[in-house]
């Protein structure tokens, strides 16, 4: 089956989601007699509801407390907690536009928390010199997707495809064209598309045709063994680009949050204890309750993430602990029941009140800084092809993030990519020379263990080699481990019919082995990238 759409979205995120709304808005009306039709297609991975942006607790940031705060602040709070080595044009774009993006949620029904005056009831992160988080009690990124899900299902301009599975980009390549990483004008004519719930044809990939392509398919947690992810973060918008022969950035910058609550029953994902938490008043220590942060920041528990991590791992491994504390046992349990009262129930239903016993953490994989590179319209170096949200890169990071820049930037970029893509899409039009997909010749995969027993070994791998703390040999064990798994499943994906989990394993090998790649070529320790075998930062000694 052939579908045709103006804008392909692939990814349902705060980014996916915020880019369909603004382009649906921007449109020109059809022409006189034409029939009204979705022009713009969402493919959504599992349901529209599920995606990593629901799971963000902390908040958005942005300069709202004029009094106090200003853009200037903002942005060198970013440029400190990416090691000075964010693309500054990238900082200011997101921050100077971060109120009127601000607004535009809330158009769309987004609440914020506020004070009795009306004004934003703001909090402040680890990295942050001033209060401008705004957050919805712990649950923000919830909040948000709720707000946008009801904004996009009212659209008619967008066709909503749930439980849909992106196999690959459409380039020149699939038209027979030798494709390269220095082939020029490689363009994206749209995606291969997996519909495993297709009644007629189970497992069938049809062809979806675009004049522009929008990858929104988020982070890349579920490579690790913990993470704040979700189980479908396994990287698939960076793998299919790098595929393609298109641009990635930064990849060796994998942002580890601090603290997730220790319970050895989840893993995928592990519950996110909020940084807003630390910036309430919340003290890491350890388990017979001494504070340890003063031996690695005078900013104590609100240093950047990055130190935080890392302090909390080198406690462990000296201590033998499998986690340290957080403690907010000396707040006042009304107002810890009222500004986290998500995390108060969940730590409530494995037997631990917060307002009287220390949380138990543990740092996890969180954020992907790097991913697929793109200029300040979101557009990637392949024509015709926008990335945005956690699968791109567009440099406001650096080499790490600052707390709640990343739902900010989804939008702000969002509105860039919707503006410019907008302005360039009636320059093209469908190719019809696309060929359907081709799998005659495979066979139903009855070997789903194969599968199963390699995504647990890429989690070992990148957890014990590729984590917090890295060395070369710990690398290049990596890499080779990864290459040993990658031509295993090659083989096996051109023997069998695509499916999601084999498609899932595809890109989490491409994702795990450029992590490694990104890292063994950074020779010293910069942001979220340490490793024992090169020199340290100033802050780190």
């Amino acid at each position: 089956m052939v579908y045709k759409y103006d804008f392909l979205v692939i990814g349902a995120g705060v980014a996916g989601m915020s880019y369909a709304l603004k382009v649906a808005r921007a449109l020109p009306p059809l022409a006189p007699g034409v029939p009204r039709h979705p022009r713009i297609c969402m493919i959504c991975k599992t349901s529209l509801d599920e995606a990593n942006t629901s799971f963000a607790q902390g908040g958005v940031a942005s300069v709202t407390n004029l009094e106090l705060d200003n853009f200037d602040k903002h942005i060198e709070d970013t440029m400190i907690a990416g090691d000075y080595i964010s693309d500054r044009a990238a900082v200011e774009q997101v921050v100077r536009n971060a109120p009127t993006q601000i607004q535009e949620l809330v158009d769309w029904g987004v609440n914020f928390d506020r004070r009795e005056d009306g004004s934003f009831d703001l909090h402040r992160e680890g990295g942050h010199s001033e209060f401008r988080i705004l957050h919805h009690a712990d649950d923000t990124g919830a909040e948000i997707q709720r707000g946008l899900v009801e904004a996009v299902r009212a659209c008619p301009e967008i066709d909503i495809k749930e439980n849909h599975f992106a196999v690959e980009i459409i380039t020149q390549h699939h038209l027979g064209v030798r494709v390269t990483r220095r082939s020029p004008n490689i363009q994206c004519y749209g995606a291969y598309v997996l519909n495993p719930d297709d009644a007629g044809q189970p497992g069938k990939v049809d062809t979806y045709l675009a004049k522009i392509t929008v990858m929104c398919t988020g982070g890349t947690g579920a490579v690790y063994l913990t993470t704040s992810n979700p189980v479908i973060a396994t990287g698939d918008g960076i793998a299919m680009v790098y595929r393609a022969k298109g641009t990635v950035a930064d990849m060796e910058f994998v942002q580890f949050h601090p603290t997730v609550l220790h319970n050895p029953k989840e893993t995928h994902p592990a519950y996110l204890i909020t940084e807003a938490m630390r910036g309430y008043g919340g003290i890491l220590k350890l388990p017979n309750g001494q504070t340890f942060m003063e031996k690695y920041d005078e900013r104590l528990s609100l240093a950047p993430r990055d130190i935080v991590a890392r302090a909390i791992d080198k406690e462990m491994k000296i201590h033998g602990l499998d986690h340290v504390c957080l403690d907010v046992t000396h707040k006042d349990p009304a107002e810890t029941k009222k500004h986290f009262p998500n995390i108060y129930q969940k730590c409530l239903s494995i037997g631990l009140d917060i307002t009287q016993d220390y949380i138990p953490v543990r740092p996890a994989a969180h954020y992907m800084c790097g991913g697929i590179k793109v200029d300040l319209n979101g557009q990637s170096s392949i024509e015709r092809l926008y990335a945005l949200g956690e699968c791109s890169c567009t440099g406001l990071h650096g080499g790490n993030r600052l707390a709640s820049n990343s739902l900010i930037e989804a939008v702000v970029y969002a509105d860039a990519a919707a503006r410019d893509s907008v302005a360039h899409a009636e320059l093209y039009d469908w190719n019809e020379r696309v060929p359907e997909w081709n799998d005659d010749g495979t066979m139903t995969n009855e070997e789903k263990v194969l599968i199963t027993q390699s995504v647990k070994e890429v989690n070992q791998i990148m957890s014990n080699y590729v984590g917090i703390v890295r060395s070369d040999l710990r690398l290049h064990r990596a890499w080779d481990r990864l290459d040993m798994l990658y031509e295993e499943t090659e083989r096996l994906f051109k023997r069998v019919r695509a499916t999601r989990d084999i498609c899932e394993l595809r890109n989490m090998i491409n994702v795990g082995y450029l992590i490694t790649r990104w890292a063994l070529e950074r020779k010293e320790c910069r942001g979220l990238h340490f490793t024992t075998d090169y020199p340290l930062h100033a802050y780190d000694k």
